[in-house]
């Protein structure tokens, strides 16, 4: 709560101390798991002493020594010491054991070229393989939860002081004391406005004084950094106070301004030299584009490889059915918002089906034939689709294309929710992260419309291969014990 009184004494300040660098913990990290990767190779040694002569000793201690020096080129390169690694077991753990992995993969080929794998005992490599994996999971997992305990304990924290305790200085601490990665113990404020506009406490965060008792305190050894909270159209008071403070050992930052806290999680880049902020990035573009298709292509012709049968069977089966073609071809919304005939097996009457002024299928819907229940109740409808990825209008992944003219308690998709295009963003999907997570089939209500736009906008923020193959297992299941298919 906001108290103003200007003639107030102002809070004694934080008692001096000094932090420990984080990064002085990080080399720390890295030294034990050097040794970690040569220790569990003695380890090895050890249980494999009967097998090894006395003479390749030596020969053994310079391929730990090396494997050691690659694991640790390995893991700063695949971000295994980025300092939200310190911070959470699960993500260090995947980046040292993708470290360890890709360090052993390297050792074993440069073996085979040089052709002295022979020299080695296997028996030896496998172990220290497998002792290191074991020895680095528990070594990083003990020095994460330490290192978190020391941060709990803020052992690594700077002290701040924010300069300007207006409404953009405010907003600041409030995201400093929201954010738990950053290492930072706030001071409290300093405001040259002293004519009652400012406040004494602002969210229990004193504000000391004046620039000239900001400079003081900095003398004094009391705070390590300062931010500038002030509105980047106050040109000249920026450059007053700058003036000041540059004149002391101490770090100096400008906050963003007010606006700018709306796209705070947003990426800062450089454009030349002027640092610039990323509101929205293309998603899926330059190689994970290359990646996504590629894994479209090998996917699909693997699947094609072994389905054909089906899809043969299920065409002849809606030929004997009902009169009429195979297959439905119906205009849908694709990539960039881009119309395309997606591709299905036929499961209406020939007569009732629709390519414009759709109106989605419903349970008990008798425009659906006899075959036309079983396909679509197992999805097999969709097969035809895998076409529509080979030409690359669809992917196997991805949001599922509607119809234009599709409809949610009465409103055009894009009525109900104003963002619906960005679904658009990729192309659409066989199957998808709303489907496999239950947000299937008929749209009856507004908000089954919103959650399967969020679980969409969600995938495309969140792609990745893994993510892929994951949903296309869960599509498996989801074939096999169907819901809201009819």
């Amino acid at each position: 709560m906001n108290s103003r009184n200007p003639v107030a004494q102002s809070p004694s300040p934080a008692p001096s101390r000094t932090s420990v660098p984080i990064d002085l913990v990080v080399f720390a990290v890295r030294a034990v798991e050097f040794l970690t990767v040569i220790l569990a190779g003695i380890v090895a040694l050890y249980f494999w002493a009967h097998r090894i002569e006395e003479s390749s000793i030596r020969v053994y201690g310079q391929s730990m020594l090396l494997g050691a020096l690659i694991f640790a080129l390995v893991a700063e390169i695949m971000g295994a010491y980025d300092v939200d690694c310190h911070f959470s077991v699960r993500k260090a753990w995947q980046r040292v054991m993708g470290s360890w992995v890709v360090t052993a993969l390297f050792l074993v080929t440069i073996g085979f070229l040089m052709k002295v794998s022979e020299d080695y005992s296997r028996g030896w490599a496998t172990t220290w393989f497998i002792t290191s994996a074991v020895m680095l999971a528990g070594t990083r997992a003990a020095m994460t939860m330490w290192i978190r305990r020391l941060k709990g304990q803020g052992v690594f924290n700077s002290r701040v002081a924010i300069y300007g305790a207006s409404a953009q200085g405010q907003k600041l601490a409030q995201y400093v004391r929201g954010n738990s990665k950053l290492t930072i113990s706030l001071v409290g404020f300093f405001d040259d406005r002293r004519d009652g506009r400012v406040p004494v406490i602002v969210d229990d965060l004193p504000v000391f004084g004046t620039s000239d008792d900001l400079v003081a305190m900095i003398r004094d050894g009391l705070i390590d950094q300062v931010i500038v909270a002030l509105p980047w159209s106050a040109e000249e008071r920026i450059r007053q106070v700058v003036q000041k403070l540059v004149l002391t050992p101490v770090r100096i930052r400008l906050a963003p301004d007010l606006a700018n806290f709306a796209f705070a999680h947003r990426p800062l880049v450089l454009l030349g030299d002027m640092p610039v902020i990323t509101l929205f990035e293309r998603p899926i573009s330059g190689t994970d584009a290359i990646v996504k298709r590629a894994e479209d292509l090998l996917l699909t012709s693997l699947i094609m490889l072994f389905i054909w049968p089906v899809m043969l069977l299920t065409a002849l089966a809606v030929k004997l059915d009902s009169p009429g073609p195979i297959f439905f071809r119906q205009p849908r919304e694709g990539f960039n918002n881009q119309r395309f005939d997606v591709l299905k097996f036929r499961s209406m009457t020939h007569d009732l089906c629709q390519t414009d002024g759709v109106k989605q299928a419903t349970r008990g819907d008798k425009r659906v034939t006899r075959v036309g229940r079983i396909i679509r109740a197992t999805s097999m409808d969709e097969l035809p689709q895998l076409f529509n990825v080979l030409k690359g209008d669809m992917s196997l992944v991805g949001p599922r294309p509607h119809a234009p003219s599709t409809r949610a308690n009465g409103r055009l998709f894009h009525e109900v929710v104003q963002t619906y295009a960005a679904r658009h963003k990729v192309k659409p999907g066989i199957t998808g992260w709303a489907q496999v997570c239950g947000w299937r089939g008929e749209t009856d209500t507004e908000e089954k419309l919103v959650k399967r736009l969020e679980h969409d906008l969600y995938y495309i923020e969140n792609w990745s291969v893994s993510f892929d193959i994951y949903i296309l297992f869960r599509t498996v299941f989801a074939v096999i014990f169907p819901k809201n298919a009819f």
